[in-house]
């Protein structure tokens, strides 16, 4: 037995060495996923104060709470994004900060901490966009407390931010995990607008260069995608445009850099699109015979 797995040591030992893909090997040299997910969850409770922790707030522990967490989240992001820098770095083969990963993380965590006030401002606009577009929601604390959609573009929000400031891995990660959580996937490099809400939301994927504009309500399962997977693409406009004041219904796929959904339009359904619709438009499926037999509907082929 012991021989046996000596051998199997020895076995994966080797693909160590041949494979490569190890961390921490010579100390903590990427992010860890344990630390970026704590952190989501202590930006969360920031966003949203007393909804996401346990501590009782009154007007005089609201200001030694509020410093002791925002301490410590700059801590721990300073931390990753000092790795962070130091991967990328690896990765181009050059460093142009000299060595000096932790001051630039620093000046680069303070900025985007600081942004903290509008990113407050931005998701409760989203929570309102919810109790307006929803006839189920009861408040805005119902909201907060339990709508995927809402803790999906806030984390988004957040990442996106990290994205902005050209901080590789962490943004990633940060949507990723909130991904897991409500079956929402948002790249962080998508641009979207005020008033956003996602409804129901589980299967939502938004790509990489969607821009989605003001008051765009989306249903779950929506994707707005690229055309072509290509790895030479990848620097390009792939996905596509949303514009403002536009509804798009569950299942519908939306796909391409040149498509732009105009403004007040509405996307039914399971509709496909590869390319652009004009403003005010309504886009949707429609059997052309659709036949009651037996009980069962059936229906012949769908057009837009």
């Amino acid at each position: 037995m012991i021989h046996k797995l000596d051998s199997l040591i020895e076995s994966v030992l080797d693909s160590y060495e041949t494979l490569g893909g190890i961390n921490h090997l010579e100390g903590p040299n990427l992010p860890s996923r344990q630390s970026v997910s704590a952190i989501v969850d202590e930006l969360e409770s920031t966003v949203f104060p007393g909804y996401r922790d346990e501590a009782n707030l009154d007007r005089l522990n609201i200001r030694f709470i509020l410093g002791e967490k925002i301490t410590r989240i700059a801590k721990d992001l300073i931390n990753e994004t000092e790795k962070s820098l130091r991967y990328m770095c690896k990765m181009q083969d050059r460093c142009e900060r000299l060595g000096d990963c932790r001051t630039e993380a620093e000046e680069r965590v303070l900025k985007i901490l600081s942004r903290i006030p509008t990113i407050r401002q931005m998701v409760s606009l989203d929570v309102k966009a919810a109790f307006q577009g929803d006839p189920a929601a009861k408040s805005h604390e119902e909201i907060i407390l339990s709508y995927p959609g809402v803790e999906a573009i806030m984390i988004h929000r957040i990442a996106h931010e990290f994205w902005v400031e050209n901080i590789p891995l962490i943004p990633r990660m940060m949507n990723e995990y909130i991904h897991g959580k409500t079956g929402i996937d948002i790249h962080p490099g998508a641009t979207i607008g005020k008033n956003f809400f996602i409804d129901h939301g589980t299967g939502v994927v938004i790509g990489e260069t969607t821009i989605i504009g003001d008051n765009v309500k989306i249903y779950h399962g929506v994707t707005l995608g690229a055309r072509s997977v290509a790895k030479e693409e990848a620097n390009k406009k792939r996905h596509p445009t949303i514009e403002d004041n536009v509804t798009i219904y569950p299942g519908a796929t939306i796909l391409g850099g040149e498509t732009v959904i105009g403004e007040g339009s509405i996307v039914g359904g399971n509709v496909w699109l590869l390319s652009s619709v004009p403003p005010n438009s309504t886009v949707y499926y429609q059997p052309v015979n659709s036949v009651l037999k037996q009980g069962v509907w059936t229906s012949a082929d769908y057009q837009i």
